[in-house]
């Protein structure tokens, strides 16, 4: 960090550094959440507010937020904000918020989750439609998943112990606030994480681009049912694939296959699938 960085700013240097990002968060225990409308939305989940740095231009629409934090509240021109976090900020405001513990992922499963942040904000549900996302590293699409699965039914997100971090703040963007609107858990062994799935009564669906699964709208779906989403280049793992009760596609187009799009990214697959697991509600 720069000296001429005012050492109560340091929540917010470098916001660009995806590694040292991670580290430094992970250390203090915070995360960063951008633009007024997501800042509200973590406040709401439960997320106590460490500090908050805004252009001026931002004092009044944040004023109920910002009266309670009294020197917390840190209001700078567009020049010292840049400076600080390596870029500009066009939503004009910033918010240093207190990460909270995960829950186990059984409690998810379960509905034993406490409403509020990672919890169930509206009180304690059992889910019965559930992604499960192995591996996938860029933080866009974790976001943007999230996003799809609180449009559209999803009732909880499990994490592979490699997936990356839906509170990081380009998740936290991308999904805008999303990540606060659905309990998540991450799971500490990959290696037998859908033995608990199955042992908690969900039916595991792996979704490949191989032609020859089961199409997604096909599928005969039980009344619990996990949606397992692989990485953004190989996909799942084959273990993960062997071990799933079914594998799953969306059908293509044949014109598509015949130039070559056989696949779609993974955020518009989510998507998709998402809007197939509905049924299932």
């Amino acid at each position: 960090m720069p000296e001429a960085i005012d050492p109560h700013l340091a929540d917010y240097a470098n916001l660009r550094d995806v590694e040292l990002r991670k580290s430094m968060e992970a250390e203090h225990g915070l995360f960063i959440a951008e633009g007024e409308k997501v800042i509200r939305r973590a406040v709401a989940a439960g997320y106590p507010v460490r500090s908050v740095l805004l252009t001026s231009r931002w004092a009044e629409p944040l004023a109920d937020l910002l009266g309670p934090l009294g020197d917390r509240v840190h209001v700078v021109d567009d020049a010292v904000m840049e400076e600080v976090t390596g870029f500009q900020v066009h939503r004009g405001a910033l918010a240093a918020m207190e990460r909270l513990p995960l829950p186990p992922v059984e409690d998810i499963l379960s509905g034993r989750a406490a409403p509020g942040a990672h919890g169930d904000p509206a009180g304690h549900v059992t889910p019965r439609r559930v992604l499960v996302l192995e591996d996938l590293v860029d933080h866009g699409n974790v976001g943007a998943i999230f996003r799809c699965a609180a449009a559209l039914g999803v009732e909880a997100v499990i994490l592979s112990p490699r997936c990356a971090d839906p509170l990081y703040r380009r998740s936290v963007k991308v999904s805008m606030g999303a990540v606060f609107a659905i309990p998540y858990a991450r799971m500490t062994d990959w290696y037998a994480g859908l033995a608990e799935l199955r042992g908690a009564g969900f039916q595991t669906l792996a979704l490949t681009p191989d032609q020859s699964a089961t199409p997604m709208d096909k599928v005969t779906m039980a009344d619990r049912v996990a949606l397992l989403l692989g990485s953004e280049g190989d996909g799942l793992s084959s273990r993960w694939l062997r071990e799933a009760d079914e594998a799953v596609c969306i059908p293509m187009s044949p014109i598509a296959m015949g130039m070559g799009v056989d696949s779609l990214n993974v955020v518009a697959a989510a998507a998709i699938a998402c809007h197939g697991l509905m049924r299932a509600g």
